[in-house]
């Protein structure tokens, strides 16, 4: 990894500050703040609880910071999928997702998803929570890292991460515009898809070039109109909640979006959520929401941009002295 170097900014140079929606963000962060238990931010977690002015509480106890790992920013979006199912295997739904098993230890290479899919490693086990009729859907529901599956009876099961097989994540989009298949301005989920399903045995091999592997688990007791769980444990919220790397970007932090492409974004953000993809202080990865239209915009967005993270002062104060 690019040595990080950290750049403090005024709220003047974020573009579009004044035009935010503040209290949006600032519903957020006050939702999951108490989640945060070191000593800069356990006080702005007090703060955020007598109801200050959104706007003067970011500017009063925040400090823009900009991180560069010397790579150009790249924001993508992810969404909730819905997707039908069945609670048993059949003909119409044939492929399973699975819950964690027991002797997957954290930090140890699993099973890869090529021996998981081809090989069936982990058949009949009684690990199976759905089955699903493509094995794109499985395959994208992994992506994406949550879901809802609706069942022939009309009951809905939600389910969210659990845990990973502990293989690198391989992005396939990448594969393809690398390898001259699709061009890099016309890469999207729809085109993937679209790509693997025209190219039979071919199309099966790339996806299993993504040797990282995705276990479930069912999500109880989260409301239908609230989104679903993200990394924080927290529901996130479409167009407010960003995923990012952790080990850059605490999770908690406000984060400023200033992304490009055909729909500019310009807002203040929260970062509550991981992804395997976004690794490195040039990604994120934007929550739109739930639902086949919500995956076609995720599924749009590439664009560039920039992202600047709101530190509570007293951490800028620290972290640029210890640059310099």
């Amino acid at each position: 990894m690019a040595k990080l170097t950290y750049t403090q900014l005024s709220f003047n140079e974020l573009e579009g500050w004044l035009d935010d929606d503040h209290q949006a963000a600032f519903d957020v962060f006050k939702t999951i703040s108490d989640n945060m238990n070191d000593p800069h931010w356990s006080v702005l977690s007090d703060f955020s609880k007598i109801d200050p002015d959104p706007r003067q509480f970011f500017e009063a106890f925040f400090r823009p910071v900009l991180i560069d790992g010397g790579q150009p920013m790249l924001f993508t979006g992810y969404f909730e999928p819905e997707l039908r199912g069945g609670r048993e295997q059949s003909d119409a739904f044939p492929h399973p997702i699975y819950n964690v098993p027991d002797d997957l230890e954290a930090g140890t290479l699993f099973y890869s998803r090529r021996e998981i899919e081809e090989e069936r490693t982990l058949a009949d086990k009684g690990l199976e929570i759905a089955w699903l009729a493509d094995p794109l859907d499985a395959f994208f529901l992994q992506v994406q890292g949550s879901g809802r599956i609706s069942f022939p009876d009309g009951s809905v099961m939600r389910v969210g991460f659990g845990a990973k097989n502990g293989h690198p994540y391989t992005s396939i989009g990448a594969k393809l515009v690398q390898r001259g298949l699709i061009a890099e301005d016309a890469i999207s989920a729809e085109a993937i898809r679209n790509w693997v399903r025209e190219n039979g045995d071919e199309g099966r091999e790339l996806l299993w070039e993504n040797e990282s592997y995705v276990f479930f688990r069912e999500v109880s007791g989260v409301p239908s109109e609230d989104g679903p769980l993200g990394t924080m444990g927290c529901s996130i919220t479409p167009g407010r909640s960003i995923a990012v790397d952790a080990e850059i970007v605490t999770l908690g932090t406000p984060v400023w979006i200033e992304k490009s492409g055909r729909d500019p974004i310009h807002r203040l953000m929260v970062a509550q959520d991981t992804g395997s993809a976004i690794k490195g202080a040039h990604r994120a990865d934007i929550f739109v929401g739930t639902g086949i239209e919500a995956g076609k915009t995720a599924g749009s967005i590439n664009d560039t941009g920039r992202m600047v993270v709101l530190l509570p002062a007293t951490l800028a104060r620290d972290l640029l002295a210890e640059q310099d």
